[in-house]
């Protein structure tokens, strides 16, 4: 087998601060593989900079003419989220392999050689897996594992504690690339694919320096994009609602004329008023909403805009 080339991925957001660390690092880490004959010496880092508001972009423009050949910048004209800028990188490399990571470094890069070796044994995605949680919050572990056991539930195949740090093959990738769709769950998506696959455990680093990117609004958001993109459970959950819903009418009608004919506390007509309101308005309120979130993933479908736009790229 020829060496393959490798691309690492790295998506970034206002990460002045981290880039200092994260560049060398990683840069230290395709020097080492090259070193160790894993890849080849046409090996890239891209730093995709999702619209940042600091001085990102220009430490990746430094980056770029510092290491001319080794490092590759891609500028997207506004801010996208971290799912977009990741899939600009991996759309616009064209190295056999590719490595996705944070630039916060929290995913040890020091895993990416075992990933390599993964790959080199016959594996064209290598998932990167927590092995545990203990830097995180007991708040944040307890909804993070309370999330996969629900996708689970729901008929989502993701894997336990992976979120963005894999490697993926030429093939694997341009299959995932297949998929057309604008609310973009990728750690959904490339399960989709298939072909051989392993993990690799690591533990998480603590940030050393910026701030988190994913506050928990936008855990929420990319929780709900996730449950949302592969599963139609909260639609078949409205059918069982409605069920149950109109049993429970069905109790409180017999109530309410219970009281109407066999007792005079009974105001006149309160029950006619108080049962369909409290039971029937509710659940088409819940009904519509569900149904109205799965609408609008339809109508941002429909539209086929462009996922994302390049404003300036550099290092090629």
């Amino acid at each position: 087998m020829d060496t393959p080339s490798l691309a690492i991925v790295v998506p970034c957001y206002n990460e002045e601060e981290m880039l200092p660390t994260s560049l060398p690092a990683l840069l230290a880490v395709l020097n080492q593989l090259q070193a160790l004959n894993k890849i080849s010496p046409e090996s890239k880092l891209y730093l995709i900079d999702d619209g940042s508001q600091d001085n990102t972009w220009e430490q990746i423009e430094q980056a770029c003419e510092e290491y001319r050949g080794q490092v590759v910048g891609l500028k997207l004209s506004r801010n996208r989220g971290h799912q977009y800028a990741l899939l600009a990188g991996l759309e616009n490399c064209c190295e056999d392999i590719t490595v996705s990571i944070d630039a916060d470094l929290q995913d040890d890069p020091s895993n990416i050689e075992k990933m390599v070796d993964e790959y080199h044994q016959g594996s064209d995605v290598v998932y990167g897996v927590r092995a545990a949680r203990d830097t995180d919050t007991f708040f944040k572990r307890a909804t993070a594992e309370g999330y996969y056991s629900l996708m689970r539930r729901m008929g989502v195949d993701l894997v336990f504690n992976h979120a963005d740090f894999r490697l993926m093959s030429r093939r694997a990738l341009d299959a995932m690339l297949e998929y057309r769709e604008s609310q973009l769950f990728l750690r959904g998506i490339v399960r989709e694919v298939g072909f051989p696959s392993s993990t690799v455990e690591y533990n998480r680093q603590v940030r050393i320096a910026g701030e988190s990117k994913y506050p928990l609004r936008k855990m929420l958001s990319l929780a709900w994009s996730g449950i949302s993109s592969f599963s139609t459970a909260p639609l078949r959950a409205i059918t069982v609602l409605g069920v149950v819903a109109s049993g429970l009418s069905m109790l409180m009608i017999v109530w309410v004329l219970s009281v109407r004919l066999f007792g005079d506390s009974a105001i006149p007509g309160w029950a006619s008023i108080l049962t369909p309101l409290l039971f029937i308005g509710s659940v088409q309120l819940l009904s519509l909403g569900v149904i109205g979130e799965y609408l609008a993933k339809l109508y941002n479908e429909i539209k086929q805009r462009p996922r994302y736009h390049i404003s300036e790229k550099r290092g090629e």
